[in-house]
């Protein structure tokens, strides 16, 4: 009996109380989260065991993965880097550097928008928008 995963299962499971923005940003990402984390009183910080690797063309791409839990809450932010070496985590949005990604049950609209309205404010960010579930083909490569 082979066993199958289900990837369209998994991507609706994961994306199911998430929101997700792009962002445009000429900057590094180290530099990005680190900026985030003084402007915006978060605390990212690198999580290797979140990182993503993409194999194409006979070759590996990892995609850094910086993690926030926000306190006192189940919820947490989540920046990927869109870009390694000419390659792209979401293909379809290769003029996005970043993506953030807010994971959590209650967290409101009004606070979504709050969010975004204080990215864009951000001296560094050219552009930011939010991605619609429908508009991203390769969910799965940013499963975790």
């Amino acid at each position: 009996m082979k066993l199958k995963i289900d990837n369209e299962l998994l991507a609706d499971e994961f994306f199911e109380d998430a929101h997700l923005f792009g962002i445009v940003a000429s900057i590094k990402n180290y530099q990005f989260a680190w900026q985030v984390n003084q402007q915006l009183g978060c605390s990212f910080r690198l999580n290797s065991e979140l990182e993503i690797e993409l194999r194409k063309k006979t070759r590996n791409y990892f995609f850094s993965i910086y993690e926030y839990p926000i306190p006192q809450t189940s919820n947490a932010y989540y920046i990927y880097h869109n870009q390694n070496n000419g390659e792209y985590l979401l293909p379809e949005f290769k003029h996005l550097d970043f993506l953030w990604l807010i994971k959590g049950e209650d967290i409101s609209k009004a606070e979504i928008v709050a969010l975004q309205q204080d990215i864009k404010q951000m001296p560094f960010i050219q552009f930011i928008y939010e991605l619609s579930n429908e508009q991203i083909k390769h969910k799965q490569h940013l499963i975790f």
